[in-house]
Protein backbone atom coordinates (compact mmCIF):
# COMPACT_ATOMS: atom_id res chain seq x y z
CA UNK A 1 0.00 0.00 0.00
CA UNK A 2 1.01 3.35 -1.07
CA UNK A 3 0.71 5.17 2.69
CA UNK A 4 2.79 2.44 4.48
CA UNK A 5 5.44 3.28 1.36
CA UNK A 6 5.15 6.58 2.29
CA UNK A 7 5.93 5.67 6.09
CA UNK A 8 8.68 3.92 5.53
CA UNK A 9 10.69 6.44 3.82
CA UNK A 10 9.45 9.11 6.27
CA UNK A 11 10.55 7.14 9.18
CA UNK A 12 13.73 6.60 7.02
CA UNK A 13 14.97 9.61 6.43
CA UNK A 14 13.96 11.07 10.42
CA UNK A 15 16.55 8.03 11.25
CA UNK A 16 19.10 9.84 8.79
CA UNK A 17 18.62 13.46 10.06
CA UNK A 18 18.73 12.46 13.77
CA UNK A 19 21.59 9.87 13.12
CA UNK A 20 23.43 13.07 11.17
CA UNK A 21 22.57 15.21 14.23
CA UNK A 22 24.25 12.90 16.29
CA UNK A 23 27.20 12.80 14.56
CA UNK A 24 27.25 16.45 14.49
CA UNK A 25 27.17 17.52 17.96
CA UNK A 26 29.37 18.54 20.46
CA UNK A 27 31.46 15.86 22.44
CA UNK A 28 31.04 17.91 25.15
CA UNK A 29 27.13 17.54 25.03
CA UNK A 30 26.92 13.45 25.93
CA UNK A 31 23.09 13.59 27.34
CA UNK A 32 22.40 15.63 23.51
CA UNK A 33 24.20 12.65 21.62
CA UNK A 34 22.14 10.24 23.77
CA UNK A 35 18.79 12.15 23.06
CA UNK A 36 19.60 12.06 19.30
CA UNK A 37 20.38 8.06 19.80
CA UNK A 38 17.65 7.00 20.85
CA UNK A 39 15.24 9.54 18.79
CA UNK A 40 17.20 7.97 15.51
CA UNK A 41 16.81 4.07 17.69
CA UNK A 42 12.77 5.44 17.97
CA UNK A 43 12.39 6.16 13.99
CA UNK A 44 14.57 2.74 12.88
CA UNK A 45 11.92 0.67 14.98
CA UNK A 46 9.15 2.66 13.24
CA UNK A 47 10.93 1.91 9.86
CA UNK A 48 11.09 -2.02 10.96
CA UNK A 49 7.61 -1.78 11.79
CA UNK A 50 5.99 -0.38 8.83
CA UNK A 51 8.24 -2.37 6.43
CA UNK A 52 6.65 -5.43 8.51
CA UNK A 53 3.03 -4.00 8.13
CA UNK A 54 3.69 -3.31 4.32
CA UNK A 55 4.79 -7.21 3.63
CA UNK A 56 1.60 -8.43 4.82
CA UNK A 57 0.03 -6.80 2.05
CA UNK A 58 2.37 -7.64 -0.60
CA UNK A 59 2.97 -10.77 0.01
CA UNK A 60 0.03 -13.57 1.20
CA UNK A 61 2.24 -16.81 2.50
CA UNK A 62 2.71 -18.58 5.98
CA UNK A 63 6.61 -17.52 5.90
CA UNK A 64 5.88 -13.64 5.49
CA UNK A 65 3.08 -13.93 8.32
CA UNK A 66 5.41 -15.11 10.88
CA UNK A 67 8.48 -12.85 9.42
CA UNK A 68 6.54 -9.65 9.43
CA UNK A 69 5.08 -10.55 12.79
CA UNK A 70 9.01 -10.60 13.97
CA UNK A 71 9.67 -7.17 12.38
CA UNK A 72 6.52 -5.84 13.81
CA UNK A 73 6.98 -7.04 17.74
CA UNK A 74 10.87 -5.87 16.96
CA UNK A 75 9.89 -2.85 15.18
CA UNK A 76 7.20 -2.05 18.41
CA UNK A 77 9.93 -2.74 20.75
CA UNK A 78 12.45 -0.43 19.61
CA UNK A 79 9.83 2.37 19.38
CA UNK A 80 8.58 1.88 23.03
CA UNK A 81 12.25 1.69 24.63
CA UNK A 82 13.71 4.01 22.57
CA UNK A 83 10.29 6.68 23.18
CA UNK A 84 11.53 5.92 27.64
CA UNK A 85 14.86 6.78 26.56
CA UNK A 86 14.47 9.78 24.87
CA UNK A 87 11.65 10.84 27.21
CA UNK A 88 14.54 10.46 30.01
CA UNK A 89 17.06 12.24 28.44
CA UNK A 90 15.14 15.54 27.28
CA UNK A 91 14.80 15.90 30.98
CA UNK A 92 18.31 16.87 30.92
CA UNK A 93 18.87 18.77 28.28
CA UNK A 94 18.28 21.94 29.54
CA UNK A 95 20.70 21.24 32.45
CA UNK A 96 23.13 20.22 30.06
CA UNK A 97 22.73 23.53 28.11
CA UNK A 98 22.63 25.72 31.15
CA UNK A 99 26.28 24.10 31.92
CA UNK A 100 28.02 24.19 28.65
CA UNK A 101 27.72 27.90 26.99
Amino acid sequence: MLIFVILIIVSFVIYFYNKTKQFRTRTVLPIRKKWYAARASMALGSFVTFFGINQLFVFQSTLTYIISSIFIVLGLALVYYNYKASKHYHAFLEEEADLNP
